[in-house]
């Protein structure tokens, strides 16, 4: 299946439902960094967790950041995504494997940790970007995300995401997100219905490896609560904004001198995007130009 992100409705308009799946997006970004097992279900169901956020923004532009960063071995990740359904992400240690967990997972959790903090920052379009910081839970994501739906932004939301990774590479990655709204959030049977049909889900990657649509997944969950499915479907994928022109400007930022000692010592410039991989090479001439920019600009 394409990777893609639909979005639906349900008990007159309470609840919103927005599914994604990230396979493809998933297994690139792994061959990208060159992902461990737990490091690619970390980073992938960050992505997940991003993209589903993202798609409640209104304004053309807006984007979501989150940063988790915990006390295990993982060191930490950050995931960017867009309104537009485009995400990038990296981790800080992306080769850190461990054993599986008690029920025979990768461990997200210990490999995260569970003390620490997630960030979210959401760029809205316009003014200053919106950020608020939680405490971790668990560490396995999804649950984090969830805990910073309810006491951040007060919406009792239900969040399942998952990713299956194994020898071949990455077979199933998505999430799909539950939230009742205002108008229905008084509604206490209403929210612990949506609790209890989550919570008897096996997990969301079960459901995708054994053939289900993102629509067949809402009607099982949500088909008796007139549920109403968009019908247009949006391609999610991994995009990364880094260019040449972008290496240059951050170059420049470093100063004469700077970029003088890089000429003299290194004949030139290396600078690897941390989002993609991509390394960018400046050579003396380009460096030289640099310097040339800068002296003009101080006249």
């Amino acid at each position: 299946m394409a990777d893609k992100l639909i979005r639906a409705t349900a008990a007159d308009s309470g609840i919103r439902a927005v599914g994604v799946i990230t396979t493809r997006l998933t297994e690139e970004a792994r061959q990208k960094h060159k992902l461990s097992y737990v490091a690619t279900a970390a980073l992938g169901r960050a992505m997940s967790s991003s993209l589903l956020l993202a798609s409640n923004m209104k304004k053309e532009g807006s984007r979501v950041n989150i940063r988790i960063k915990g006390n295990g071995p993982l060191g930490g990740l950050l995931v960017d995504a867009g309104l537009d359904g485009t995400v990038r992400g990296y981790v800080a240690n992306p080769q850190i494997e461990l054993p599986p967990n008690a029920k025979g997972k990768l461990d997200v959790g210990r490999a995260i940790g569970k003390e620490g903090y997630l960030y979210v920052v959401k760029d809205i379009g316009y003014g200053y970007p919106y950020s608020s910081t939680v405490e971790l839970v668990s560490g396995e994501v999804g649950d984090d995300v969830a805990n910073y739906l309810v006491t951040s932004e007060q919406t009792p939301s239900a969040l399942l995401v998952g990713v299956f990774v194994g020898a071949e590479g990455v077979t199933a990655s998505g999430g799909i997100l539950l939230q009742v709204l205002p108008k229905a959030a008084r509604d206490e049977s209403l929210i612990a219905l949506l609790e209890s049909r989550v919570s008897q889900l096996s997990g969301f990657t079960p459901l995708l490896r054994q053939g289900k649509t993102l629509t067949e997944i809402m009607e099982e969950l949500l088909g008796d609560l007139a549920l109403s499915i968009l019908p247009e479907s949006q391609i999610v994928r991994f995009d990364c904004r880094c260019s040449f022109n972008r290496v240059l400007g951050a170059l420049k930022m470093l100063g004469e001198e700077e970029l003088q000692d890089m000429i003299e010592k290194d004949e030139g410039a290396e600078a690897t995007c941390q989002f993609c991989g991509e390394i960018y090479q400046a050579s003396k001439d380009e460096l030289a130009q640099l310097i040339n920019d800068l002296k003009t600009e101080s006249v």
